[in-house]
């Protein structure tokens, strides 16, 4: 039995329904609109004129209430009704979608997730249990399992972990709502991918906890990324798997033809906070198309917004006077222009009942599908001709874009000068990621306490390794601070890849055309400060932190001939002091090698990529890493390029005292795996 007595007709021709859903507070006619109450409030509306717009049913925000008024005033009014003087239904969102929205200040794990107010700065934990809890304190007729709301463009693994935590904190959810008589609407998560959708449907249909289900079904995550065809297939969908005696509810769509598609898939509920937040912009939708107040042509217009319309908005003032208000920024403007867009919202939901009733829907719906949208055609907008811009120069300086053909499919940047490309190997962002953000354990350092880490990018090139490690940084942080540093000396590369993000998506970030431009940026997302440190090194590192990590992708010894000397490694081991530090590169030379070891580096193996077998890692202390043992010095000894670039005859000796001397040989290191025994820095 549900809660929720719900009875429901089809329509022929369409899979749009009507019905009444019969709440403690009277009847909703379905298909409806909810206008968004989320503090207790429509914005900008007085709540005494939404039922007279065509209002039976309104959404309210179950943590935004908790944090303000607060669960003990609304207890003290017996809810949230009473405290705002509203008579109709309520439905309260149980606060998981701002567990996307919230973004850096969202923290989810298996019991809830706690959530740190934007202004406040206060911590709230909530739980499926506590958003119950809540919901009921709140007096909701219908109330919404908490859920775990990710975009829906997020790769398919985290989108199934997120669905497959849903549907645990669904359950939990139906436990804590226990015999109360509110109503509990589960929902369906899984993203854009259909597999997921189909199996999040059916697990929360046949979901039972003490012998109760769900007495609706909302459709989550979708307007949070995807596009409009995308979202329509994932509606209807997942509308024709949920159970007909059933409400569906799509969550948070959208404009007035997303509600007339998504009805026409067969779904019945909806709330939006467009209608009041375009009044804001100074937009309104009327029967004639969409009209935009900011502009200049209707400063003289005496007619209504819309002749059609019978608010008190469009009976009473002129596209002259509303105009007026909206560039002299009175906050009137905003009251009625969100007047005639909730009534204009809530119509629309009355004509599709009308048609559904008459069977008449599919007319309708083709008839609207071609109008609602429109832009004003009697004042419309003449765009200015544009003029075709310059396609951007394929090369800059000594830099030249290359690959993107057949045969290599990526776009690298080549240097002119030597021939050589830029993680020609693999696709950049691919080796990247491989060697200098998966390799050091980023992942797993972002997501650890700790002090800042401080990460030095010699050779920032394109920007590939630091733009690679600034992603994950953001979205695997945990509050530890990321303090990265890069050093080039000629930033061209960098230009040229940013004035083709086409042909390099990885770098549609802020971060690099920010650094470009000012040489500092810090992310709002993530506790991070990425400068730049412009021109020659081994010189310019020289007032730079001590750092914890270092990424060495300079270019080769026969091009950046300087970076690659004993004497630049000897000055960088110095640089890190006393204290763990890590660094990876992309080459596997016998003379870094070499170079490294006689600076009083460890070295090890490190990852393979492209055409080479391995690359290099070394450490300031001894590392529970795969080291190089004695038999490197027997390859050393037979090497035709053994001596570090830039070695005097006269310092051979010396090097190779200071290489057989070395304390890696001298360690234990099993013979199976080649191992040091050593903790990690």
């Amino acid at each position: 039995m549900s809660r929720l007595p719900y009875t429901v007709a089809p329509s022929p021709g369409t899979a749009a329904r009507l019905g009444q859903i019969l709440t403690p507070h009277g009847v909703v006619d379905t298909p409806q609109f909810m206008p968004v109450g989320t503090h207790g409030t429509v914005r900008s509306q007085r709540t005494e004129d939404l039922a007279p717009a065509g209002a039976t049913m309104m959404l309210a925000n179950a943590w935004h209430l908790a944090q303000r008024p607060g669960l003990d005033v609304l207890r003290a009014f017996g809810g949230l009704h009473r405290l705002m003087r509203w008579d109709g239904a309520i439905l309260t969102d149980s606060g998981g979608y701002q567990v996307y929205a919230f973004g850096e200040n969202a923290r989810v794990d298996e019991n809830g997730v706690d959530l740190k107010h934007h202004d406040s700065g206060r911590h709230f934990a909530l739980t499926p249990e506590t958003s119950v809890e809540a919901q009921l304190t709140i007096g909701a007729d219908i109330g919404m399992v908490l859920d775990h709301c990710v975009a829906s463009t997020v790769p398919e693994a985290e989108a199934r972990a997120a669905m497959a935590r849903t549907h645990r904190w669904a359950a939990r959810s139906l436990a804590a709502r226990g015999a109360a008589p509110m109503g509990l609407f589960g929902i369906v998560q899984g993203a854009s991918y259909l597999d997921l959708r189909r199996e999040s449907a059916e697990t929360l249909v046949s979901m039972r906890v003490d012998g109760q289900g769900f007495d609706g079904f909302a459709i989550g995550g979708l307007a949070v990324g995807e596009g409009k065809a995308e979202r329509e297939e994932v509606t209807g969908l997942v509308a024709a798997m949920l159970p007909a005696d059933r409400p569906r509810y799509l969550m948070g769509v959208g404009t007035p033809l997303d509600l007339l598609e998504a009805v026409h898939r067969g779904v019945d509920l909806f709330d939006c906070i467009m209608p009041t937040s375009l009044a804001q912009r100074g937009r309104v939708y009327t029967s004639a198309g969409r009209i935009d107040l900011r502009r200049g042509v209707y400063r003289l217009d005496p007619r209504p917004l819309d002749e059609a319309c019978p608010c008190d908005t469009c009976q009473r003032y002129s596209r002259a006077y509303l105009h007026h208000l909206f560039v002299a920024r009175e906050p009137l403007s905003w009251t009625l222009l969100g007047i005639h867009n909730v009534r204009f919202w809530l119509d629309l939901m009355g004509r599709m009942r009308r048609h559904l009733a008459a069977g008449s829907f599919p007319l309708f719906y083709a008839e609207q599908r071609e109008r609602l949208d429109r832009p004003d055609e009697d004042a419309p907008i003449r765009r200015p001709r544009v003029r075709h811009r310059r396609q951007p120069p394929l090369e800059l300086g000594r830099y030249v874009l290359w690959g993107g053909t057949e045969e290599h499919p990526s776009t690298a940047i080549r240097d002119q000068t030597s021939g050589e490309v830029m993680h020609v190997g693999d696709p950049p962002d691919e080796e990247a990621r491989r060697l200098y953000v998966e390799q050091p354990g980023f992942r797993e350092l972002a997501s650890s306490d700790g002090p800042p880490l401080v990460v030095w990018d010699v050779g920032l090139g394109a920007a590939t390794n630091a733009t690679e490690l600034v992603r994950l940084w953001e979205e695997e942080s945990r509050g530890r601070a990321l303090h990265l540093v890069s050093f080039e000396r000629d930033l061209d590369a960098l230009r040229l890849a940013l004035a083709h993000l086409d042909r390099f998506p990885r770098l549609r970030h802020g971060g690099p055309h920010t650094l470009l431009a000012s040489g500092r940026w810090r992310s709002s997302r993530a506790p991070i400060d990425w400068e730049l440190y412009e021109g020659e090194l081994p010189g310019r590192w020289a007032t730079a932190p001590r750092p914890d990590i270092v990424l060495y992708d300079a270019f080769s010894q026969r091009v950046d001939t300087p970076l690659w000397t004993r004497a630049t490694f000897v000055d960088l081991r110095s640089r890190c002091g006393v204290g763990p530090t890590a660094f990876y590169t992309y080459s596997n030379s016998t003379a870094v090698r070499v170079s490294l070891l006689t600076a009083g580096f460890y070295v090890g193996s490190g990852r393979p990529t492209g055409p080479k077998h391995e690359t290099t890692i070394a450490f300031t202390e001894p590392a529970e890493r795969t080291l190089l043992g004695p038999e490197f010095l027997d390859r050393w000894r037979r090497s035709s390029a053994r001596w570090p670039v830039g070695t005097r005859p006269e310092d051979e000796a010396e090097i190779e005292a200071l290489l057989l001397d070395h304390p890696q040989w001298r360690r234990s290191v099993s013979r199976d795996t080649g191992r040091a025994d050593c903790p990690l820095p």
